[in-house]
């Protein structure tokens, strides 16, 4: 096997990384709220019914933005159900997911159970833009917000929160686009609203960071000219627009799944081309960022599938919706999504993994039971605890293979981050499935002597992974033989692994 090279110097660099990069995603969908985050009932949960077992994985999982209530669920969310005494809180039929919302976790809920996490979780407030509007972003953002005097926020004062929310980060609505969204608008329609909400919401609070809807895949028909017109109506009225995507193993074509961030890179680059054109079109100095509020490796096929088996007479509460359990395999192509994000730190400003718990989520639980990390979760903690500081430029010098989706496709995907302390970390996946990849990195101009630690995520089984009856199957391990002479770090990355090595 021919060995894969690159070179870092800190003369080089993307750009430093916001914290928001790590952010993950709450959405009222299936068990991320009720029996994930929320079971009054649970042996483990606190006086606000929150799972502590559950709280505590959030925090080593290292999740700093929180996305919420939706998804697809925002579309038809009623802000005024969820808020006030639980008991007086109406059940509603959410049309998203075919349940039913009994409201018993709700907007003070969710603040509260950010103040829980740690000063590192802030909100990330989506507001309802398909059945709702301008009037009701503005009663939302006041109740929230305000400090004191309004009916509103003296109402908030009575529900029992005296402090206002500080809620600064906003999407205005989700997924407009797509036809499977109550309330979907054409690109003029959801623009034009998209403006005039961020206009209003200014003029509560001008300082407020607002995220218009962009495309919902890369495969969408209306992509680009759907950003194009919206950021024609709500260019310099909105900081960011969004993106989703989600990868899968299709007709068993794993080699190309593994290259999955080929299209997420492809994706951001051609999402950051149409701003930047709109913004010389209307002589703007301002750059629009990126908000990619929704990534993950999810079995969508799969669940398409089985939603056609639902009984649309019933209406349950909290069903098992979306539960995949990743393997191996997954893990890796999902370290790969974390690489994409990195290597384009200077435009993706905001990154929400979806979802947080239960739901294709990095934690799962047991109603009643334990809880327990995901293959994913692995990837995911490491690079929030270590993939803080500024993006090194990496080129890589890559053996390649084939792949039906994306053609010849380098085998080593990386980057690398330089702290504030001048500690350096390089993120790398061998894609190849059956071959170890040797990796040499020439370190120019870094003040570095030694390899402080190399763990790998690989397993012989790729199909390994976590569940209930053996929670702990797969978790990384070190990575023995990595060194760092003469200027030149040397390792040999294991088939089919996601890599973590720290140089000091």
């Amino acid at each position: 096997m021919r060995t894969a090279r690159f070179t870092l110097d800190p003369a080089f660099t993307i750009g430093p990384v916001n914290p928001r990069l790590f952010g993950s995603f709450v959405e009222h969908l299936g068990r991320c709220v009720y029996t994930g985050i929320y079971e009054p009932d649970h042996p483990s949960a606190d006086e606000a019914g929150l799972r502590t077992d559950v709280l505590e994985l959030v925090r080593e999982l290292g999740a700093t933005a929180i996305r919420y209530p939706g998804g697809n669920f925002v579309s038809g969310y009623k802000w005024e159900d969820s808020v006030g005494p639980v008991e007086d809180r109406p059940r509603r039929l959410d049309l998203a997911w075919h349940s039913t919302e009994t409201n018993g976790f709700g907007l003070s809920e969710y603040i509260a159970f950010l103040k829980k996490i740690g000063p590192q979780a802030e909100p990330m407030m989506a507001v309802n833009l398909g059945t709702r509007g301008v009037a009701e972003a503005l009663e939302l953002q006041e109740y929230a917000n305000h400090p004191s005097g309004t009916a509103l926020s003296d109402l908030r004062a009575a529900h029992g929160d005296k402090e206002p929310f500080g809620i600064k980060l906003w999407c205005l609505g989700n997924e407009m686009d797509g036809p499977w969204q109550t309330g979907h608008k054409t690109a003029e329609e959801y623009g034009r609203i998209a403006a005039e909400t961020a206009r209003a919401m200014r003029q509560i609070d001008p300082s407020v960071e607002l995220v218009a809807c962009g495309s919902s895949s890369q495969s969408m028909p209306t992509f680009a000219a759907w950003e194009a017109t919206v950021l024609q109506e709500a260019y310099e009225l909105v900081d960011h627009i969004s993106l989703h995507a989600y990868y899968e193993p299709v007709d068993g074509d794993l080699d190309s799944f593994l290259a999955s961030a080929v299209d997420m890179e492809s994706f951001i680059e051609n999402v950051v081309a149409t701003a930047d054109h709109v913004g010389a079109r209307l002589k703007s100095r301002k750059k629009i960022n990126l908000s990619f509020d929704e990534w993950n490796v999810w079995y969508l096929s799969r669940w398409e599938e089985y939603a056609k088996t639902i009984d649309k007479t019933g209406w349950p509460e909290a069903p098992r919706l979306l539960e995949d359990n990743y393997s191996v395999t997954d893990a890796v192509v999902f370290g790969s999504l974390l690489i994409a994000l990195l290597r384009h730190a200077d435009r993706v400003t905001v990154a929400c993994l979806a979802q947080l718990v239960n739901v294709i989520a990095p934690i799962m639980t047991e109603p009643g039971g334990p809880a327990w990390r995901q293959t994913t979760f692995f990837p995911f903690a490491q690079a929030s605890r270590h993939g803080r500081g500024e993006v090194l430029d990496v080129r890589v010098d890559s053996p390649t293979y084939e792949t039906r989706k994306y053609g010849e496709t380098d085998l080593l995907h990386a980057t690398a981050v330089r702290a504030e302390d001048g500690t350096v970390t390089v993120f790398a996946v061998n894609r190849s499935r059956t071959e170890p990849l040797p990796l040499e990195v020439a370190l120019n101009g870094l003040d570095l002597t030694s390899v402080t630690e190399h763990s790998a995520l690989a397993d012989a089984d790729p199909d390994a992974r976590n569940t209930l009856d053996d929670p702990e199957r797969v978790t990384p391990h070190p990575v023995e033989g990595t060194a760092l002479q003469d200027g030149t770090l040397t390792a040999v990355l294991e088939p089919l692994s996601w890599n973590v090595i720290r140089l000091a």
